[in-house]
């Protein structure tokens, strides 16, 4: 499949892990592809959730999905500073229709203040339960929690100011062409 390039626009959809569709955004504009990274922004994107419930986002957003990681990075850009919704999930796929992921429920959202809290913990075991999450797949989940915490302390990719300018300024260049 080929790679979409810098101002094109991709479908996200979000699964569970049973294979059910959770959620679907449309129209994000591609920033940047490499063969294990996609970068792209959401900006007043419409968002459907599985029970058929329609949203639109309110700001620009940085998103960032990686081949080798289980989380995918949401970076809100707000008046008062960039907050993110972080979601641990698997590595992203990418074919003809969407960039697919599964997501596992555990959050870690990252305030403009920098702080951090761990979102959805009960949902998590509840899932983890319903839909027999197996152990090393647990183990994996909870390992990539730790990475991005790491990533959040360090100011490492996304959570660094300076990439966060560098798409943001991008994206104006390309939505002003």
């Amino acid at each position: 499949m080929k790679l979409p390039k810098e101002g094109d626009f991709i479908t996200i959809q979000s699964y569970k892990h049973d294979g059910s569709l959770h959620r679907t955004w449309r129209d994000t504009m591609v920033l940047k592809t490499t063969e294990n990274a996609v970068i792209g922004v959401n900006d007043h994107t419409l968002v459907t959730e599985n029970d058929g419930r329609r949203w639109v986002t309110r700001e620009p957003a940085i998103v960032y999905f990686h081949k080798k990681y289980w989380f995918n990075i949401i970076a809100m850009i707000r008046e008062n500073g960039v907050s993110y919704y972080c979601n641990i999930a698997s590595p992203h796929v990418l074919d003809e229709e969407a960039l697919k992921y599964i997501d596992y429920d555990l959050d870690v959202k990252v305030f403009t203040d920098g702080e951090k809290k761990l979102l959805d913990v009960d949902e998590y075991e509840s899932h983890k339960k319903q839909m027999g999450y197996s152990n090393d797949l647990d183990f994996i989940l909870k390992e990539n929690v730790k990475i991005l915490v790491d990533w959040i302390n360090n100011e490492k990719g996304p959570f660094s100011p300076a990439y966060i300018k560098i798409w943001y300024k991008r994206y104006l260049e390309l939505k002003n062409r």
